[in-house]
């Protein structure tokens, strides 16, 4: 049974992973800053540039002791999956981190559901999307992508959501604690449990006017991670093939015996060769 929260100014944490976003950045941040600073006096804007080349940096360090950010930057281009780990390992003594888009495709205005439904008692409330506005191949392929990791993740993961989303500090805690290199984190996120509860929302335009970052290469990459590094099913299948491969080696074998040892055949060459790489 839930029990709702009552806690004073709690520490509320936003994680956002930035990259290339100098044209947004500063209103953003001013924008969730005064959101945040609604809820509590104890907010904390944890942004992680991902290897930005442009301007974000220098716009990011002039708002620090402005806006109460901590300012993490990395050496390149990581990808969002490591900035958002990067983001909630800062978020250790946070009562809960929001995690969110800093291009305002992540409405701010949400932040008030998440944390009114965190108060109720929910540890991970989630955003999902109620607008889509994807093509049709991209559509089909995301859906594709949805019900093939559910079955072989074992985990069910919400169709349309993403990473917008408050976390407890009981979820990041059970998240840090994880000791995965390469991360699927939707994956994760389903994966750690603890009660949730989902937020839809409608996906905004990015505020610049310039298209979705996510291509069909970095979409493919992560789908890729999902399968082949949350799920174990691959490698089952690998030992398979590998079982398999050696019981025709094996076969194959026996008969180059037999018709040496029973039929005179003088069998030279590349058979031999065939079978010890088949068994090795």
């Amino acid at each position: 049974m839930m029990t709702s929260r009552n806690v004073d100014n709690p520490r509320i944490y936003a994680v956002i992973p930035v990259y290339n976003e100098e044209v947004l950045i500063e209103s953003f941040l001013r924008e969730l800053a005064a959101k945040l600073s609604q809820i509590s006096i104890n907010y904390k804007i944890v942004v992680v540039d991902d290897g930005s080349l442009d301007n974000s940096k220098k716009i990011i360090q002039s708002l620090v002791n402005q806006l109460n950010i901590k300012f993490i930057s990395f050496s390149r281009n990581f990808g969002q999956e490591a900035a958002i780990t990067a983001g909630l390992e800062a978020s250790r003594d946070a009562d809960a981190a929001i995690i969110m888009d800093c291009d305002f495709q992540h409405p701010i205005e949400v932040i008030d559901q998440f944390y009114s439904k965190w108060c109720e008692g929910y540890s991970n409330v989630y955003g999902v999307r109620t607008r889509d506005d994807q093509s049709a191949t991209r559509s089909f392929l995301s859906e594709t992508f949805f019900k093939l990791s559910n079955k072989l993740m074992g985990v069910k993961i919400p169709a349309n959501a993403g990473y917008f989303r408050l976390l407890d500090k009981q979820c990041i805690k059970a998240f840090n604690s994880l000791p995965e290199n390469s991360r699927f984190i939707r994956g994760l996120f389903a994966w750690i449990g603890f009660n949730s509860y989902a937020i839809p929302f409608e996906v905004a335009d990015r505020k610049d006017g310039t298209a979705s970052r996510w291509g069909y290469k970095k979409l493919f990459k992560l789908a890729f991670t999902g399968i082949f590094s949350f799920s174990s099913v691959p490698l089952r299948l690998i030992s398979v093939l590998g079982i398999v491969v050696s019981i025709f080696a094996l076969a194959y074998g026996f008969y180059i015996f037999v018709q040496s040892l029973f039929f005179n055949v003088n069998v030279t060459g590349w058979p031999t060769i065939v079978v010890s790489i088949m068994f090795f």
